[in-house]
């Protein structure tokens, strides 16, 4: 997982309520287990019109995506972050998330932001002519206009995505604290580890 610091650029005026999975990336894409080409599939339904603010050129490639109360409710399904991550997202800003998408999100290194909807709205505003700013370390959003918001993030997520760090990564980062333990139970335990059996004197 890339580190998390600092994300720039254009973001999405989406600004909708109550998007769920399957509209961010609907059933018939769940049969892949690959990452690869699901943005292609994000928000199929909605990028029929071809007024879409998904395929406007402003945006397209857009880092940021500002979205309305209750962003990713509905079925637990990882491949609405992975769809998100491969049309280049890494930041989503919403006045609320649901818990199953929000860790889902985390865990495939999406910030998720929580602003107040008086914040929101003036993002959205800001999106349509101008790049946002957010920065993890300080936890704000700022912009070309002197907006300077402060969100909170729980720290372990905060440490997690600023390290770069998925569950594999913290698992590695305690490589010799677990080798160490190994090696302290082959000695103690020798019968429970493969190859370790001690033979019994007859």
């Amino acid at each position: 997982m890339k580190p998390v610091n600092t994300v720039d650029g254009r973001a999405y005026p989406f600004g909708v309520k109550n998007v769920d999975t399957d509209m961010i990336i609907a059933a018939k894409w769940l049969k892949t287990i690959s990452r690869a080409g699901l943005g292609k599939g994000a928000f199929e339904a909605l990028r029929s019109d071809r007024d879409n603010v998904f395929d406007d050129p402003a945006y397209v490639g857009s880092p940021i995506l500002i979205a309305g109360d209750n962003f990713g409710c509905g079925s637990s399904r990882e491949h609405a972050a992975w769809a998100l991550n491969d049309m280049g997202v890494k930041a989503v800003i919403a006045p609320s998330f649901s818990d199953i998408f929000s860790s889902n999100a985390f865990k495939n290194g999406i910030l998720t932001v929580v602003l107040p909807q008086e914040s929101i709205d003036r993002l959205m505003e800001v999106a349509k002519t101008d790049p946002i700013h957010i920065d993890l370390e300080h936890q704000t959003v700022t912009t070309p206009f002197q907006d300077r918001l402060h969100f909170e993030i729980d720290p372990f997520r905060k440490h997690c995505l600023m390290g770069g760090l998925d569950e594999v990564g913290l698992t590695m980062a305690r490589g010799d604290a677990i080798a160490s333990y190994e090696a302290r139970r082959t000695g103690a335990e020798p019968w429970i580890v493969p190859g370790g059996i001690v033979p019994v004197a007859a």
